[in-house]
Order: C-alpha cells, then structure tokens, then sequence
C-alpha cells in the first residue's frame, strides 16, 4: 500500500484550477486521510500561492474565498492527514540535498522528511509517493531512489496504479 507526500506544488492545484487538477483532485478523494502527508510549511506556501493568484488577478474575490473554504476544512482544519514538522536535527541533515541537488531549502526539508518517512514505511511493507509538480525536487527524488507522482505530467492511469484496488 503507499502512503502519499505532497508537496505545495501539486496541492495548490486542488483549490487553483490548473494542468493537474483533476487527478489532484482524483487522488484526495480517493486516498484516505491518514494515507496523506504535508509538510507544515506547505499549507503556508498554498495560501501565499492563492493570495498572489488573487493580487495578480488570476483567481476572483469569490473563487479566492472559496477556496480558503475548502482549504481550511480539508487541510488546515484536517486532525487525520500528517502534517509533518521539521526540526532542527532534520534541517541540518537535510542541508546535503541542497548541494547535491542544487534545490531550495524547502525542497531539500520536503525531500529529507519524505526519505525518512519512506525509510519507516518500507520497514513494514508499504512505500511513500512524493507527489509533486516542482521538476527539480521530483529529479532529486528520483536521484535518492524515491517514488514520485508528478499531476502535469503523468497520467490517470499511472495514479489508478499507485492507488491500487
């Protein structure tokens, strides 16, 4: 069974229509919430997303307040999905992924919380899915031998897939 990481990049797509959206959305109606993983920061980086789409006139006062609806119930409200804090000891380790994939902190932060999580979940049998649109946090998983999910590019069949039977 896999368990899913997203990243800001493929979780803004549910409350900003855009390439993707579809199997984002496929994917949050499909898996459960406890089977969902978020970096804390990431719900910050979706509202940030969501309020300059609004300022650039790219999402209207209405879709903008919906969306925050939707948001604040299905993911800053949500006491099942993970969302996962880094520390001090994760940050530094994560800081050899920036260098060795020449990606931003965050990125780095995301990629490391999603090794470690992987790490754990193989121990027992199931596996994480980073799922993500950002193209270089998705070819420094790829590089750390991590399963990815990429909604611009990758179809509904190959989701079906991973969300099994």
């Amino acid at each position: 069974m896999y368990f899913f990481f997203l990243d800001a990049s493929a979780l803004a797509k549910r409350y900003n229509p855009e390439v993707g959206t579809p199997l984002i959305n496929h994917l949050l109606t499909s898996v459960p919430q406890d089977r969902l993983y978020l970096f804390n920061v990431g719900m910050g980086e979706v509202l940030s997303l969501l309020v300059r789409k609004k300022n650039a006139g790219q999402l209207s006062a209405a879709d903008y307040a919906q969306a925050l609806v939707e948001f604040g119930a299905e993911i800053v409200s949500s006491s099942v999905l993970h969302k996962v804090v880094a520390g001090n000891a994760l940050v530094t380790a994560a800081l050899p992924l920036i260098e060795a994939h020449s990606i931003n902190a965050t990125d780095a932060i995301i990629l490391r919380l999603a090794l470690d999580l992987a790490t754990q979940l193989r121990a027992v049998g199931q596996d994480l899915i980073l799922v993500a649109s950002d193209q270089r946090l998705l070819r420094a998983a790829h590089a750390e031998g991590l399963a990815t999910f990429d909604p611009e590019a990758q179809t509904q069949v190959v989701l079906d897939t991973l969300l099994g039977p």
